[in-house]
């Protein structure tokens, strides 16, 4: 049973802008869904993947990339962790650089999480070298990309891994508040420390690939050449998939500005007096396209408030957020240098 500290409690959930019903509250595939979350993750009604609820085309292909890559792909937890702290702090996603630096404890690594926690770097090479990787994945053509530092045959899990969190930090930093838990108690190292051993056990569990691609419906087209034959690939196909139906929300003028936009970005935060975004008055569902992409934790009340109007609903709100985020993911993932990339690792070598 997952400790209660870690369940989101719904008289203080972190939501903004949308009400998506509780967990217990889903039927049918919505609710198989969380109850496969709650047993592979460990955590009951995680808020990263709650606020997808009401578009579960988007909740299944979300749960899948991750579960498939940092869950059940190839490689070590740890690495992946780092990997994922790297990808959430080049992100500036306070919740999830404190949810990775909790899940650090879950795997042992206490002396690692509390480190990073300060600040500091890792002391070993190779996981100094990770979170370095996955903090680089950001910006197209970085020196840190290459080589690579897993395994070959882990290049699936890493990336998957890497590019899930790219999705998952916009959607966070746009949709949810800081606070990954109430009063920000994380921020205790006795609580960190706590609440990643109440997760240890299932977090150590080998789970069988592939058992989330059930939750998804319909054939998303072929996966990336760099998961293919891994259920990395097919998870990552449904994301792409379910994302990029928010298009449909814009006219094509607005679709034009966005893909135009994160196109030619080149990794670096936005300045404060962007020129680039469109007033909301105006074009307000391009504006929230560009920040969900590029900047998502400048979206505000009044951003939200100019285009979620009638007949635009919660669904439609999550669907535009997260036609913003994949154009970013998509943006990162055609950049990075995989084919070229030269492995490293010493056969056996732990990452």
């Amino acid at each position: 049973m997952t400790p209660p500290i870690l369940s989101t409690p719904f008289t203080t959930a972190p939501f903004r802008y949308t009400e998506p019903l509780p967990p217990r509250s889903a039927t049918g595939r919505t609710a198989e869904i969380h109850r496969q979350i709650a047993e592979d993750f460990g955590i009951d009604g995680a808020a990263t993947f709650v606020v997808l609820s009401s578009a579960p085309e988007l909740l299944a292909a979300a749960w899948a990339l991750m579960r498939e890559s940092l869950l059940a792909g190839d490689g070590s937890r740890t690495g992946k962790e780092l990997a994922a702290l790297g990808v959430s702090r080049a992100n500036r996603c306070p919740f999830c650089v404190d949810a990775h630096t909790v899940l650090l404890h879950a795997t042992g690594d206490h002396a690692l999480a509390e480190r990073l926690a300060r600040g500091e770097s890792p002391e070993k090479e190779v996981q100094a070298r990770m979170l370095a990787w996955g903090e680089a994945t950001r910006v197209p053509g970085s020196a840190d990309l290459t080589p690579l530092p897993f395994f070959a045959g882990h290049t699936a899990a890493y990336v998957g891994t890497a590019l899930s969190f790219h999705f998952i930090n916009r959607i966070v930093s746009a949709l949810l508040t800081e606070n990954l838990l109430p009063g920000n108690v994380q921020r205790f190292r006795p609580v960190r420390s706590l609440v990643g051993r109440s997760v240890a056990k299932t977090l150590r569990r080998r789970l069988v690939p592939g058992t989330s691609l059930a939750l998804l419906e319909g054939d998303a087209g072929p996966g990336p050449s760099w998961a293919a034959g891994t259920t990395v690939g097919p998870a990552y196909a449904a994301l792409r998939a379910a994302a990029t139906a928010g298009a449909g929300l814009l006219t094509e003028t607005d679709r034009t500005l966005v893909q135009d936009t994160v196109a030619a970005w080149d990794g670096t935060h936005q300045p404060l007096v962007w020129d680039a975004l469109p007033d909301r008055a105006d074009r307000p569902g391009a504006r929230l396209a560009m920040l969900a992409a590029l900047a998502p934790y400048r979206i505000t009340d009044e951003d939200v408030a100019a285009w979620k109007r009638p007949p635009y609903t919660d669904h439609c709100l999550v669907q535009l957020v997260a036609y913003g985020a994949f154009a970013a993911v998509d943006r990162i993932e055609r950049a990075l240098p995989l084919d070229a990339a030269v492995p490293r690792g010493v056969p056996g070598r732990r990452e």
